[in-house]
């Protein structure tokens, strides 16, 4: 996925089909400068990351 990709499914008000390494998360904030995303799985909201929007999958 590529980073304006990522940050339009961060600001659209529906929920995305999104995966990193295979589990279901959410993008909570993307730095496109960096090429980042802020994320956490659906079932474990307290679990955030800062992952590369280019290993985020949209399914």
């Amino acid at each position: 996925m590529d980073a304006q990709r990522a940050q339009d499914i961060s600001d659209s008000s529906t929920m995305a089909n999104v995966t990193f390494n295979g589990v279901p998360v959410y993008i909570e904030h993307v730095d496109r400068k960096q090429g980042m995303a802020t994320i956490h799985p659906l079932m474990q909201p307290s679990l955030k990351q800062s992952v590369p929007v280019d290993n985020l999958k949209e399914h």
